[in-house]
């Protein structure tokens, strides 16, 4: 694992990945990227963890984005595929993932906010879509039609001037905004009532949200038949009811 991110296992069920590399904003080199790979690689293969959290490194950003030096001194224009570690694109994740959001999440750092499946932020937190400022693209932002408003996306795109962590709140964008020094244990707790959960179960209903995104009703329905089926025949499906009939904890085993 590079240096540039920081891989944490806590309570041997949440990986808490950090990008660290505070003074340069945790903006992603290819050091950084790098690294991303190999934890989400860790994350998906380690069938003990169940729920992951990505934040960054000091106060001041959660991430800038592509580190802007790098790409004048590589001269890219159009960005190789595959170039920023996606979850959803070109990473595969089954399972959930939080973004704590510990500052400004600018361009590239609004994506790695955005491709999580829920998001907490510190009070102080921005959100911006700021390339339209620096003459570059922002074509991972298609997504954000199915999550917030029109216009607001207009805005965000069009001025690239941020959003208030609050105001993303308000949108829906954000799960929960709270003190900065409450953000790690506001997303360990998230991350500790998803892990108690069935992980099948949690694994199903979160490919369940993206499918009915990119399918119409029925379709919608018919796929999430599909999916839940397996779920249904599993020994935590039988697990669940026995230990809510004994009055105990339910002990998961994932299959």
């Amino acid at each position: 694992m590079q240096e540039e991110v920081i891989f944490e296992v806590i309570d041997g069920q949440i990986a808490v990945i950090t990008l660290n590399r505070p003074e340069q904003l945790n903006a992603l080199n290819e050091p950084m990227r790098e690294g991303l790979r190999q934890a989400w690689q860790r994350y998906e293969e380690d069938p003990s963890l169940r729920a992951a959290i990505l934040t960054g490194a000091g106060e001041k950003a959660f991430c800038a984005g592509m580190d802007l030096k790098e790409l004048a001194r590589l001269g890219l224009g159009v960005l190789p595929k595959g170039l920023i570690p996606t979850l959803g694109e070109n990473i595969h994740v089954s399972k959930p993932v939080i973004a704590a959001v510990n500052g400004s999440a600018f361009a590239g750092g609004w994506l790695m906010a955005q491709m999580c499946d829920l998001c907490v932020a510190a009070d102080h937190a921005r959100f911006g879509i700021t390339e339209a400022k620096v003459g570059r693209g922002m074509p991972w932002a298609a997504p954000l039609a199915h999550m917030l408003p029109q216009r607001v996306v207009m805005e965000l795109l069009l001025t690239g001037d941020p959003l208030t962590a609050q105001r993303a709140h308000a949108l829906g964008y954000v799960n929960a905004v709270v003190p900065a020094a409450q953000l790690r244990d506001e997303a360990l707790s998230l991350a500790r009532r998803i892990a108690a959960n069935a992980p099948l179960t949690v694994k199903a209903a979160r490919e369940l949200v993206y499918l009915s995104g990119e399918m119409g009703r029925s379709a919608g329905l018919r796929a999430a038949t599909h999916l839940f089926e397996s779920v249904y025949r599993s020994e935590d499906a039988q697990e669940g009811p026995r230990a809510f009939a004994e009055k105990r904890a339910p002990r998961w085993r994932g299959r």
